[in-house]
């Protein structure tokens, strides 16, 4: 495990926080999905790539896009995103435009990058779809941002930076704290329709499971190697978004909590975090629980990791047990969701900087440039972007 400090880069303090810059645009970058039936079996290749997974298992479990017609609604979401920016943009007289690529799907990054370059574009920064700190959400973000200029052979021609995680920006809560407060008011009226006004309701806070070797490898590392929190970033950053999305909900404040998972794939003898959401909620009636408020904290938007595992497997197990449930909006197109993302990106801009960097809880602001081996690949290193142990996307003064 690397030991050097963290911040070789020009522009970089120990904190973690790169000096404002002049950047030519913004990359919205994405993780991408089908469009169609036809697409389904070759996005899963995409999202699976270097595994080794046939085809035949592919379509097993591709039963949640072809529910759909083959269509992810995630394309859609990030357009509309998208144009939510350029519209807070204008209305701020930010001149910057956004451009959109994605990890597995059209637009691709790498066609994104290229795009970029053509334009005139020299410097980027980039804005994720995903809020916390874990490999699969932050640094194969960077990685594929950075692949993607070793192949267009833009290495040392484009520049590329990374807004930091907002998983407790203000403008990504506060969507979850007015979900939370709509979500236990109805709850608790459909309780009391049935005569059960006083029934408990449980806050159930969901978000992806990944495996639990990623989960403890999430964030910063010590300098011995091992983790800056117990059981890592991903899932203390959770714990402590829920806790205040909570705290700003009075509603809630005799109401049970817990943090639950979803979306669980791989190998069956490679442990992820549990407990899955299902199995929670079986656990939860049995307990005598009447009512569930389901909050999809982990993301960004209601693609499919929300609309199938959620509104459809979930609630449908909470008909089984005859739980009352609601599951809350994802932030979306919400104003404060947008106005927080291009906060995020005043914050780094020389012409519209903003000198207040909000944080909901003690672990943030998180960090402009990520510290060597943050989220580390255990399966191999490649180029990432934004890091201090980066190699690529660089101004020439930044490199080694």
């Amino acid at each position: 495990m690397s030991t050097h400090t963290f911040h070789p880069l020009d522009g970089v303090d120990e904190n973690g926080r790169m000096a404002p810059k002049k950047y030519d645009a913004i990359v919205l970058a994405s993780f991408g999905g089908p469009e169609g039936q036809e697409d389904v079996i070759p996005f899963l290749r995409n999202v699976t790539r270097g595994r080794g997974i046939p085809d035949e298992r592919l379509e097993e479990v591709s039963h949640h896009y072809r529910a759909f017609g083959g269509i992810s609604p995630i394309n859609r979401q990030n357009r509309e995103l998208q144009a939510a920016m350029e519209a807070e943009l204008a209305r701020r007289e930010i001149d910057l435009p956004v451009l959109w690529g994605n990890r597995n799907w059209e637009p691709f990054i790498a066609d994104t990058l290229k795009e970029a370059y053509d334009a005139g574009y020299r410097r980027i920064l980039a804005v994720t779809t995903s809020a916390y700190s874990c490999y699969s959400s932050c640094r194969q973000y960077r990685e594929d941002l950075g692949m993607a200029l070793v192949e267009t052979g833009l290495d040392g021609r484009l520049e590329v930076d990374k807004v930091r995680q907002y998983f407790d920006h203000p403008g990504f809560v506060e969507p979850f704290v007015e979900g939370v407060t709509s979500g236990l008011a109805s709850v608790r009226a459909r309780l009391a329709a049935d005569g059960e006004s006083d029934a408990p309701i449980h806050i159930m806070f969901a978000t992806h499971s990944i495996p639990t070797g990623d989960a403890e490898a999430a964030g910063p590392r010590n300098a011995d190697g091992g983790p800056a929190l117990e059981d890592g970033a991903y899932v203390a950053q959770h714990l402590a978004t829920a806790q205040s999305v909570l705290d700003r909900v009075p509603e809630a404040a005799d109401c049970e909590w817990s943090l639950v998972y979803q979306s669980r794939s791989g190998a069956p003898h490679i442990p992820w975090l549990e407990p899955d959401i299902n199995d929670a909620l079986g656990d939860l009636a049995a307990k005598g629980a009447k009512g569930v408020v389901i909050v999809p904290l982990g993301f960004v938007s209601d693609h499919m990791e929300v609309v199938w595992d959620l509104d459809t497997e979930a609630l449908a197990t909470c008909a089984e047990l005859g739980l009352t449930a609601e599951r809350v909006p994802t932030p979306g197109t919400h104003a404060k969701f947008v106005s927080g993302l291009i906060d995020l990106v005043s914050e780094r801009t020389a012409d519209s900087t903003i000198l207040d960097r909000p944080a909901t809880t003690d672990l943030g602001p998180w960090f402009d440039v990520c510290r060597p081996n943050c989220c580390a690949n255990r399966r191999g290193e490649k180029p990432t972007v934004a890091g201090a142990d980066s190699t690529v996307g660089l101004p020439e003064a930044g490199r080694a």
